[in-house]
């Protein structure tokens, strides 16, 4: 249903808009990873059973192509379900998803520094370890920051995924069946597409899109609680790695404060337009995540130490509640008599 084809045209269009710098100083990745993963496995414990993916330098081109690639296998099956329904404006609404999906590839395509990427519907195919070199150049000019300072923070960040994915054997199938919970509860009317709401309707979607987020209003009410539960397993794992990168970085890097600082300023450094973009494809939440999970990792190890937190890879079971996010006291205590299993 969804033109592929079309979606790699405009994310391309799409990224070639957006600043780039000489990606020539962030090729060179084998010994920034191999210092990440020594430092990461020894801070956190977390040891791959398999080797990590190997570091490669892409383009944007790159990365939009391992994107779409995961796009296709999350929403394919959830298009070809729901494409019986539409009818003959199936072509229609996948000529129209494909410029979304596009759009927004090509957007995060000139943003994203490095991503521990893997098909999550398909936990058994190999992962990889990517970092956009022309990102990565563009952020360290805007930034002021060094080179080879930004690489190895950076560097520090992806590497903790990959020992989070690679050393903890439940992760990968767990976010598997916690997403196609999701899409299943995914439903398109077809009528929706032609009626004009009322100016009631429409005000009140605006606010639940403002409030909730767009996920919430795609998926529906009554699976509220399932995607609470899939915000706080990414709050816990991007605060997490945030965590890492900073107890690990403030050791090996020149001035990890002045990093800190430049990054929350590009995190935040948005126009109008791009607030909105990133209000509707989630990136918003994701900024969240980062802030939350970040200040729970933080307390949680201010309170128990590194291994307290390592309590969330125990089992699902075990890791904290959106409430918990918020309160890492409580957690600790509901947890305090398990033992990790690693």
């Amino acid at each position: 249903m969804i033109d592929w084809k079309l979606a790699g045209t405009v994310a391309r269009g799409v990224a070639n808009l957006q600043p780039a710098g000489n990606p020539e100083p962030f090729e060179q990745l084998a010994e920034p990873a191999a210092e990440a993963e020594r430092l990461v496995s020894a801070y956190t414990g977390l040891v791959a059973a398999q080797p990590v993916p190997v570091a490669e330098a892409v383009e944007r081109q790159g990365w939009i192509d391992a994107n779409l690639v995961s796009l296709k296998t999350v929403l394919e099956p959830t298009t070809d379900r729901i494409g019986g329904k539409l009818g003959p404006f199936g072509v229609l609404a996948g000529g129209v998803m494909a410029v979304e999906a596009g759009a927004i590839s090509g957007f995060l395509a000139g943003r994203v520094l490095g991503q521990y990427e893997f098909p999550v519907l398909e936990p058994d195919q190999p992962a990889r370890l990517l970092f956009v070199a022309p990102n990565l150049a563009h952020a360290a000019e805007s930034l002021d920051a060094p080179a080879d300072q930004l690489l190895r923070w950076v560097a520090l960040h992806e590497m903790t995924h990959a020992l989070q994915f690679g050393g903890v054997p439940w992760l990968r199938e767990y976010l598997q069946a916690q997403l196609r919970e999701l899409l299943d509860a995914v439903r398109m009317n077809p009528a929706s597409f032609f009626r004009v709401p009322d100016v009631t309707d429409l005000r009140k979607l605006v606010e639940r899109v403002r409030e909730d987020g767009l996920a919430t209003v795609m998926i529906g009410e009554e699976k509220r609680e399932t995607l609470d539960r899939v915000q706080a397993f990414m709050a816990v794992l991007e605060g997490y790695a945030e965590h890492v990168m900073d107890a690990v970085g403030a050791d090996v890097l020149d001035d990890l404060p002045a990093l800190r600082a430049a990054l929350g300023r590009r995190r935040q450094d948005r126009s109008g337009l791009l607030k909105i973009l990133d209000r509707l494809i989630g990136m918003d939440l994701k900024m969240r995540q980062y802030v939350q999970g970040k200040a729970f990792c933080d307390a949680v190890v201010a309170h128990a130490g590194i291994e307290g937190l390592n309590r969330v890879w125990i089992s699902p079971e075990a890791m904290p509640t959106v409430a918990e996010l918020d309160d890492a006291l409580a957690w600790l205590a509901r947890t305090e008599r398990v033992e990790p299993a690693f």
